[in-house]
């Protein structure tokens, strides 16, 4: 009887030996695993940070193309309108140059 107790204390010590060795390796993968939800916590705040800093460059971005096309448009304007007076500039030119040289012929006509 004193045997049967011996070896059923000893049975329970393994037991419990065995259990707090799963409970420490249980403790070791919670600890661990909350230490990688941490850093990926933290790695999620850097992402969400640097997309945050993204959008916002982007729309910095968005807005300095808008007036970029908008002053290139203006541009655009000033230009045709230059190319127009330059054309209107070089027909009021040929226009002259023929006055001058009718004018010359009618000179040279008329013996000076």
């Amino acid at each position: 009887m004193e045997e049967m107790r011996k070896d059923r204390q000893n049975e329970l010590k393994t037991k419990l030996s065995e259990t707090e060795v799963i409970l420490n390796g249980t403790k070791k993968i919670v600890e661990d695993g909350f230490k990688k939800i941490q850093e990926m916590q933290k790695e999620l705040a850097r992402v969400k940070q640097e997309n945050n800093d993204s959008f916002n460059r982007i729309a910095e971005l968005c807005e300095v193309n808008e007036r970029h096309q908008e002053i290139n448009g203006k541009l655009q304007v000033r230009l045709t309108e230059l190319e127009q007076e330059n054309i209107e500039l070089h027909a009021d030119l040929l226009k002259l140059k023929k006055q001058m040289e009718a004018k010359l012929s009618d000179l040279r006509k008329s013996g000076l």
